[in-house]
């Protein structure tokens, strides 16, 4: 039980306040540079915190029992805004300075023979007031995580749904996302623990120095990466954090205002990769087009038929006869050529002019794949006109 000062010299203490409160941001203001630097309304706010402090340590006095309360003795000046402005280790120091100022001034304001009772009780206040501040630091820090949160969740499931409102990137901005490119996402199946998952997947990212936001959408994990040096580097670890199952990766796009864009394709992969159980982890959207394409996504489609279907055409009877003759005959080159009535090297050339025209080999695997369905759908929804 600490030996209280008496009302007579608390008195004395209530009335210096103002003075101690001006004589403490006076020194704040030689000893530290950062506060020199402070906007007036802050150092203002500073002030009027300061003199709160003060009367705060003489309630404390009268009523030992109870711990100061920062947010409406101290801080209620300007608690949000001083939390803001002011860290935590800075809030130390001017912590600090008040206590030195009060304890120079000791002797003037205590009554005779009190002085040592009062520097005793400022030293206690003053590990008080400083666990209160970590406290409300601490309060502060996890209200803002919070927020974070949820704003991180409204940022990526507009993402998700595909919006392109102006207001994404600044609210992006407020998590600390810098406008950088390219923009990429990556969806995948959520891992048990979802705050987890998220959490590592944002230290994962970062250690590579990339932007990254990270939201669960249903049951999949959606992450959205931008401003990567190395962008298959990162995918690579990133997919590490994700559920078991496929990951895919959306295409680049040049801001997160376009990030939807991304979204929309990739997630339009995670739900067609499963016809694909060979794909590699991460797989890029791009390479499940005849997945997706029999999934009936419509993005597919269209660049099946631009891309494979269309260019074909225009190469002319002979080169889509070839290639629609090698698929026919499982790659077989001696065996189109037979059919065709040309040499073995006329194939050839006719099907790397194909490759050439659509970026897809008919002697590979997966090109033999994307190349028959796109002229199968193509075939479909054109009727005669490619095979005329």
């Amino acid at each position: 039980m600490r030996t209280q000062p008496s009302e007579a010299t608390l008195r004395r203490l209530e009335r210096s306040s103002g003075a101690l409160a001006t004589q403490a941001v006076a020194r704040m203001d030689e000893e530290l540079s950062w506060f020199r630097a402070m906007p007036a309304s802050q150092r203002s706010w500073v002030t009027l915190v300061a003199q709160a402090g003060i009367a705060s340590l003489v309630e404390w006095c009268r009523n030992p029992g109870r711990p100061p309360r920062l947010t409406g003795e101290v801080f209620g000046a300007a608690p949000r805004e001083l939390m803001q402005a002011v860290p935590l280790k800075r809030s130390v120091d001017l912590i600090k300075v008040t206590v030195e100022v009060v304890e120079d001034r000791v002797e003037q304001v205590a009554e005779p023979g009190e002085a040592d009772r009062l520097r005793v009780t400022v030293l206690q206040f003053s590990r008080e007031i400083a666990f209160a501040a970590a406290h409300v630091y601490a309060s502060f820090a996890e209200n803002r995580g919070a927020w974070d949160a949820r704003l991180e969740a409204l940022v990526v499931d507009a993402l998700v749904r595909g919006d392109r409102s102006d207001e994404l990137p600044g609210r992006a901005a407020a998590l600390g996302w810098t406008e950088t490119e390219p923009v990429v996402v990556l969806v995948g199946s959520a891992p048990p623990g979802e705050d987890d998952a998220r959490a590592a997947v944002r230290r994962a990212a970062r250690s590579l120095g990339c932007e990254v936001l990270v939201g669960v959408h249903a049951d999949e994990l959606v992450v959205v990466l931008g401003g990567a040096a190395d962008l298959a580097h990162v995918t690579s670890r990133v997919c590490r954090e994700f559920g078991p199952g496929p990951v895919v990766l959306g295409p680049r796009v040049d801001s997160l205002a376009h990030a939807g864009e991304s979204a929309t394709v990739a997630l339009a992969g995670l739900r067609a990769a499963a016809a694909w159980p060979a794909a590699p982890r991460p797989v890029e959207a791009e390479d499940l087009l005849p997945e997706r394409a029999l999934d009936g996504d419509p993005l597919a489609r269209s660049a099946l038929a631009d891309r494979v279907a269309a260019p074909l055409q225009a190469a002319g009877a002979e080169v889509l006869e070839t290639v629609r003759t090698v698929l026919g005959n499982g790659g077989n080159l001696e065996a189109t050529a037979r059919a065709l009535f040309v040499h073995t090297n006329t194939v050839r050339y006719r099907l790397k002019r194909a490759a050439e025209l659509t970026g897809y080999s008919a002697t590979d695997p997966r090109g033999a794949w994307t190349l028959q369905v796109a002229l199968a759908l193509a075939q479909l929804e054109g009727g005669r006109s490619l095979w005329q």
